[in-house]
C-alpha cells in the first residue's frame, strides 16, 4: 500500500470522518476549508460547478494515494475524477489540494433531497459557516 499522502479538499459526505474510518481509511489533519470559483450542485450527489463570484465550504484531510484510489473504486463514486483546486484553509493561507468532481454535472433541475438534508446535518456538525449550510439543498 502506498504510504504517499495527499491533500484532499471534500465538500459532501465524504467530510465524514467517522465514515472514512468505517470504510478502513485513516484520515488525518482534517482542517475546514473553503474553494473560490466553485458552487455546490446536488443531483443524485454532490458535485461542483465553476461559478465566478461563488465560493463552496469543505474540509481538506490527507489520505494515503492508495486510500484515495479504494475509495473512489466504490461504483457510486466511480465517475468522480481528481482535479487540483487552491483551497483557503481556516488556519491561515492557501494549499494544493485534490478535489474529486464529477466530469459532467448534474443537471440545475435535478435534486435530491434526503442527500442534501444529510449533508446539511453534516455540514453543522463539521462547522461550515451558518449562511452556507443554507445553501445546501
Amino acid at each position: 500500500m502506498s504510504r504517499r499522502r495527499a491533500d484532499v479538499f471534500f465538500y459532501g459526505l465524504f467530510m465524514d470522518q467517522e465514515l472514512l474510518r468505517s470504510k478502513g481509511l485513516r484520515p488525518e489533519n482534517a482542517e475546514l476549508a473553503s474553494v473560490h470559483g466553485l458552487a455546490l450542485r446536488i443531483g443524485q450527489r454532490a458535485a461542483l460547478v465553476p461559478t465566478p463570484g461563488s465560493r463552496v465550504y469543505g474540509l481538506v484531510m490527507s489520505l494515503t494515494v492508495a486510500e484515495l484510489e479504494k475509495l473512489y473504486s466504490e461504483p457510486s463514486v466511480q465517475a468522480y475524477k481528481p482535479e487540483p483546486v487552491l483551497a483557503q484553509v481556516a488556519s491561515g493561507g492557501t494549499i494544493a489540494a485534490l478535489c474529486y468532481n464529477l466530469p459532467q454535472p448534474p443537471a440545475a433541475t435535478e435534486s435530491n433531497p434526503e442527500y442534501a438534508a444529510r449533508l446539511r446535518t453534516l455540514a453543522e456538525k463539521v462547522g461550515l459557516p451558518a449562511e452556507y449550510l443554507g445553501s445546501i439543498r
